[in-house]
């Protein structure tokens, strides 16, 4: 490494703020099958068993079966854990899982679609089955490869993670016909909670309360709209099976035209997602809390509550920020939450890790039920770090027939804890998701993977529901942080999957500090390649209401000004730095490049006898130029820039990221240089202007004006016009599907459609002109 250089900085940088775009593609391969240092095999549908190599593992009548059959176990007699276990997922959960299994002594088989074959699971798992191409009815949801690689594995349980197959009744008999274990509730269990409107009607025979609405079997859109009248507008349309926000529409305004448009997208997205396409219709409340109750049963009758999570703050109805307990509950109303939860999982004999979703009314400080999820939940580890316990584990214990480790009395709740969801979408552009190589990729150095136990305490009989938070158990907490991942740095956020790329969850002696402990961990979190919720994350756990705990499902709208403040002009400091950057990096030369070394690249502008060069940079910024002189600067490796700037010595991240290969010069950003600049929190994206004499090579292309492009690679789903047809202003013109999720794109002015370059069912990238559409005053 050089000695640090002084320099007056010397060159003219023209920088403009960046609009994010995503430029990788996926791309489909056929079927192959891959080796890498374990056992990568493919998998087809329908393929006839072959020889010894697919013998496997077959259950007999008096071995393992199904978890609810297992009879007669008690601690004395304790049930050996499964010897392999497959695990039908993909991401962070499937690399969750992995952990506990390796933790026990369990052998683990992962299976990935053609698109996921580098991914982090594959890794990890002591095997590998390649199931088919990347969309999930294909590969994640084939039943039948699954149940292929169980046999041709000798798996002898399939855990489910979360998504997929997880809820799904039809796939827990499909196991248990086949001998293997469904690490999960029973099939009736899924079956009666499975269905939001049946298992609303068990909940009101269990005297648990029940938001209004319409839970009948007629799916006439009719009916569905008269029925949405007698309820009272705003109603929610929700898609009976499933979960994630998937399926789920709000609809205000009341008239046929927006409910129908409502329920069709509603339907649509219900079905490709969960094969079922009926729906619910209930009253929605307007300023309610979520709150769930984590409940743990097992075969012999035990039942208990792990406490309750707060997981209000949600964008397009789904969860990105979650804590555990809720906020500002009463010893009181927590024990009746845990009571009506556990009452709720009694009700249907449930085996295993489950949720009982509540609506929380925070100036009636009433409570609904809303619905239960019979599976572990993508937020489970707030509830792992308050109570000291591994889920996964509890879950592998009861599947194997054991009772429950610890009886309610026992549980344990300690300090505070927060999980924020990592996202691959664009918060400014109304949260859609993006995709494309992760270029760069660093997080905060997590403390533990799995949460810390803590010492284990009866209570009194009378007072089982309600957990001691007295300051000598916070005071056992050593501030903590785990990062649950199923990425790293190079792997690709396709279109076919959620966007998920991590969770970064931390614990506390108290909420103020776990939210502390949550806004740094969040500022070392550093992204580039896709666009991330990250900054969004860090402005929401830095903003006072939040701080309040005055949390609410419509928290992001109802504080959106202050969470999307204007974006402001890059600081001068920032400016300086990316010019530093830039400079040191090309005096470096092949040091810190891929580059041929040679004297003439490495010793550029440098003098023999001498380590000191002279130039000047000019920033241009709105509010005029400012000037750095003398400036102590070193490059410490390819994307560390370590400076004094105003008597402050600093280290800042700066990455690089160049246009993708092929990709002709043009005045787009997606074709120049981009800088990303970590600093204080905040990640500022510059471009460098491509040159003029490369311009002229490139032939630069602009925007059509009045074309809708594609603001991201996605499906379409249907394209509501054709050349000719005229549109108002705000009209619904093509609707795509990307990562799972609907979006239509509307008219942005009145005018006719010249040209359509879709059709449904077309896959398009990023950036394709999908409709063309001549402004009214033009085509007039």
């Amino acid at each position: 490494m050089n000695p640090t250089r002084r320099a007056v900085v010397p060159v003219r940088l023209n920088v403009t703020r960046l609009g994010v775009q995503a430029t990788s593609r996926t791309s489909s391969r056929p079927m192959t099958t891959h080796v890498v240092p374990r056992r990568l095999v493919s998998s087809t549908a329908g393929v006839q068993r072959l020889g010894n190599a697919t013998e496997g593992y077959k259950l007999k009548s008096n071995q393992r079966g199904f978890v609810t059959e297992s009879q007669g176990v008690t601690q004395q007699h304790r049930r050996p854990h499964f010897d392999k276990i497959l695990i039908a997922n993909r991401g962070e959960i499937a690399c969750r899982v992995i952990r506990t299994a390796r933790k026990l002594g369990i052998k683990t088989v992962a299976v990935y679609s053609e698109a996921d074959k580098d991914s982090l699971h594959v890794k990890l798992a002591d095997e590998a089955y390649c199931i088919g191409p990347p969309p999930s009815a294909e590969s994640y949801l084939s039943m039948d490869k699954i149940i292929d690689v169980c046999h041709r594995s000798g798996a002898q349980a399939v855990h489910p993670g979360y998504g997929f197959l997880s809820e799904n009744a039809k796939f827990s008999r499909r196991l248990l016909d086949e001998g293997l274990v469904f690490i999960g509730p029973p099939e009736s269990a899924i079956i009666n909670m499975g269905s939001k409107s049946e298992s609303k009607n068990i909940m009101l025979a269990a005297n648990v309360p029940c938001v209004p609405g319409y839970h009948g079997n007629n799916q006439d859109p009719e009916l569905l709209y008269q029925e949405a009248e007698k309820i009272g507008f705003p109603v929610l349309i929700k898609a009976i099976h499933g979960g994630g926000g998937k399926g789920m529409r709000t609809v205000t305004e009341p008239t046929p035209a927006a409910f129908q448009e409502a329920l069709s997208s509603a339907k649509r997205e219900s079905l490709k997602a969960f094969g079922n396409d009926t729906v619910l219709v209930e009253k929605y409340i307007e300023t309610p809390r979520h709150v769930e109750v984590q409940v743990f049963a097992d075969t012999h009758g035990n039942v208990v509550s792990l406490w309750e999570r707060d997981c209000s703050v949600q964008r397009r109805n789904q969860k990105i920020i979650e804590e555990a307990p809720a906020p500002g509950l009463s010893p009181e109303l927590r024990a009746d939450l845990s009571s009506k939860a556990i009452a709720a999982a009694k009700a249907v004999n449930y085996v295993g890790a489950g949720t009982v979703e509540f609506i929380f009314d925070n100036d009636t400080q009433k409570f609904y039920f809303m619905e239960m999820n019979t599976r572990l939940q993508v937020e489970h580890p707030v509830t792992e770090m308050i109570t000291g316990l591994d889920l996964v584990e509890w879950q592998l214990e009861v599947a194997a027939g054991n009772p429950l480790p610890l009886s309610q009395g026992s549980i344990p709740m300690v300090g505070h804890s927060f999980e924020a969801r990592i996202y691959a979408e664009n918060p400014r552009n109304n949260f859609l998701p993006d995709s494309g190589m992760l270029h760069y990729l660093s997080t905060p150095t997590p403390t533990h993977i799995f949460a810390p136990p803590y010492p284990i305490a009866e209570t009194l009989a009378s007072a089982e529901l309600r957990p001691e938070e007295s300051p000598d158990n916070a005071m056992q907490v050593v501030p903590s942080v785990r990062i649950e991942q199923g990425f790293t740095q190079g792997s690709l956020i396709g279109v076919f999957y959620d966007p998920m790329i991590a969770k970064v969850v931390v614990h506390g002696r108290d909420r103020t500090e776990a939210l502390r402990m949550l806004r740094k961990a969040l500022d070392e979190y550093h992204v580039v390649g896709v666009s991330t919720n990250v900054e969004f994350l860090r402005a929401l756990a830095g903003n006072q209401s939040f701080i309040d705990s005055e949390v609410e499902t419509g928290f992001i709208k109802k504080h959106f000004d202050e969470l999307f403040p204007p974006l402001q002009d890059p600081k001068a400091e920032v400016l300086a730095q990316a010019a530093l950057f830039i400079v040191l990096r090309d005096q470096e030369g092949s040091s810190l490049k891929q580059a041929v070394s040679t004297p003439w690249i490495s010793l550029t502008s440098r003098r023999f006898g001498g380590d000191t060069y002279q130039r000047i940079i000019q920033l241009q910024a709105n509010n005029g130029p400012v000037n750095f002189h003398s400036i102590p600067a070193t490059l410490l490796n390819h994307n560390t820039l370590a400076v004094t700037l105003n008597n402050e010595r600093r280290q800042t991240t700066i990455v690089s990221q160049p246009p993708a290969p092929n990709v002709p010069a043009s005045q787009a950003t997606n074709t120049m240089e981009r800088l990303h600049v970590f600093n204080e929190g905040q990640k500022t994206t510059l471009v460098l202007p491509t040159p003029k004499w490369l311009l002229s090579l490139g032939g630069d292309v602009l925007a059509n004006k009045g074309a809708l492009k594609a603001p991201m690679p996605s499906l379409i789903v249907e394209v509501k016009v054709k050349v000719g047809d005229r549109v108002e202003k705000g009209q619904a013109v093509v609707v795509i599907e990307s990562m799972k999720t609907e979006t239509t794109l509307r008219a942005d002015a009145t005018g006719v459609v010249t040209a359509v370059g879709c059709k449904n069912g077309e896959m398009v990238e990023e950036g394709r002109e999908l409709v063309e559409i001549e402004p009214a005053e033009e085509a007039s």
